[in-house]
């Protein structure tokens, strides 16, 4: 099989916001507790943070994590989770269907954001919460001292302000599995007047309201206007929400289903541009595709176990190399449309539908997923090429025809880099891909790096074998005026990493 790229150094779809490869950690199952946070762990610090965890974090480097939720959000009030340890109430979660201790709150996941390196993408209740506590927990995080919040958080140990800069508004607000979900139009008024108040705290502040929680609920579309024309004015993004691979039972549908994840950002997009449209504005809203990721079919536990205990195990898979792949396509869906989706959030980080498990006294180990990740979030910055590609389709029913070859590419100026990003597809050929760098100096290979498993897709790492399936370098030809020429293993990772002298 054969396949062309062609890439030109003046085909720029955008530059990508470092906050494309965020992620996200939420109060449910063992993300917190056990996952981040456990005392009793060899590797934990001072603060009880598990210290092998923080150095898979860290190499991710992840600029920006959304806290504390997720479902639990809509049914958190913020000040149980401050204040000295001890007085501390412990409450029950309705929507986990836990108990949270609030030995983690809002100060020490700053504290621990602080170690792996990342900003805070901070979210108030807008569920069982109001404008009053929204108000207030701006005023805790991001008001100079002299107030009533933030002089509480000057007597909890922070002096200086945290000064998040991204705050999303509520949760999944149209899903009547959230506690306290709203009406359209319900949502709509209530985010547009918090809005109001939290600008009025501060004003450089970015807000995410909070569009459909999936595109197959009934109100999509109507959910996305109503909310647009309350509150155009004062959000900057909207949120997207996606999980592929929940009912995909075949190899190669469950592969196309990226071109769904497509199809809905271009769709929001477009109910974004209508409503600028109407309002005759040149303000213009753009994405926060703030939980995304594969569902595995190899799930390790649902949401039934252990009702009403501290830390149950929620929703934990252990991913495949065929996950790997999807995830994959998933990362370059989000980079080849990042002139409207400017931030999203992995979801989730540790534990939960994570590439980082964390058993509770052995050693932090990294899913298949990871490594995608990893390499985007850390050659995936930069102008980001409109690859012009040739190659061969196959047919789905649900998802019609599907290239056998998933790009993207990236050019990083300042390191004088070109990355692409290569999903074979093909389950038993080689991909024999020509590569074309047009307009760019004297290149030359700094690396092909590839992950796969030749004998099974549905392989996976695990505790007693987190080396299982691991990225490797492969041997590579020399650019030749400008024309690579490569082999992409059969249902393969690929990252090709070029040196633009």
């Amino acid at each position: 099989m054969k396949a062309k790229i062609t890439l030109d150094r003046e085909f720029v779809t955008a530059k990508t916001d470092k906050r494309l490869y965020g992620s996200f950690i939420e109060h449910m199952g063992r993300a917190i507790y056990g996952g981040i946070y456990q005392p009793s762990h060899p590797t934990a610090d001072e603060n009880g943070f598990r210290g092998d965890v923080i150095e898979l974090v860290k190499a991710l480097n992840i600029p920006i994590i959304r806290y504390p939720g997720g479902n639990f959000l809509s049914n958190y009030n913020w000040e149980d989770g401050v204040g000295p340890v001890e007085k501390r109430p412990v409450v029950t979660d309705a929507a986990w269907q836990s108990l949270e201790p609030n030995l983690i709150g809002t100060d020490e996941f700053h504290k621990w954001a602080e170690k792996v390196g990342t900003d805070v993408m901070m979210a108030v209740n807008l569920g069982t919460g109001d404008i009053e506590s929204a108000k207030n927990l701006i005023e805790y995080c991001n008001h100079e001292k002299g107030s009533k919040y933030s002089n509480m958080r000057v007597e909890n140990g922070r002096e200086k302000p945290y000064g998040d800069k991204v705050w999303c508004l509520g949760n999944e607000m149209d899903g009547p599995w959230q506690v306290g979900y709203r009406t359209m139009e319900d949502y709509a008024d209530l985010a547009r007047r918090t809005a109001g108040v939290m600008k009025m705290m501060d004003p450089s502040i970015e807000l995410v309201a909070c569009g459909s929680s999936y595109w197959g609920i009934p109100t999509f579309g109507k959910w996305e206007l109503t909310v647009l024309e309350a509150a155009y004015d004062k959000i900057d993004y909207l949120s997207l929400h996606l999980y592929l691979g929940w009912s995909e039972k075949e190899t190669m549908t469950y592969l196309g289903a990226t071109k769904d994840m497509d199809r809905f950002i271009k769709t929001v997009v477009a109910i974004c541009d209508t409503v600028k449209g109407i309002k005759k504005t040149s303000k213009t809203i753009n994405l926060s595709f703030d939980e995304w990721n594969v569902q595995s079919s190899t799930r390790q536990s649902g949401n039934e176990e252990n009702k009403w205990t501290v830390g149950p195990r929620r929703e934990e898979y252990i991913y495949s190399m065929e996950d790997a792949l999807v995830f994959g396509c998933m990362l370059i869906t989000l980079i080849n449309n990042s002139n409207r989706v400017k931030m999203a959030c992995l979801a989730q980080l540790v534990n939960v539908a994570a590439p980082i498990m964390a058993p509770k006294d052995g050693n932090a180990w990294a899913q298949t997923t990871y490594y995608p990740f990893l390499h985007a979030s850390n050659w995936g910055r930069g102008k980001v090429l409109t690859p012009i590609v040739k190659c061969p389709t196959y047919n789905t029913k649900k998802y019609g025809d599907v290239p056998y070859i998933e790009t993207a590419a990236v050019y990083n100026e300042e390191a004088g880099e070109v990355t692409v990003f290569a999903v074979n597809r093909s389950s038993d050929e080689e991909n024999e891909l020509t590569l074309t760098l047009r307009d760019f100096s004297e290149c030359e290979m700094i690396e092909h790096i590839v992950m796969s498993h030749p004998e099974d897709i549905k392989a996976c790492n695990s505790e007693e074998n987190p080396n299982n399936i691991l990225p490797h370098t492969v041997p590579t030809a020399k650019i030749s005026d400008g024309i690579l020429n490569v082999s992409l293993e059969p249902f393969s990772w690929n990252v090709i990493r070029i040196k633009v002298k």
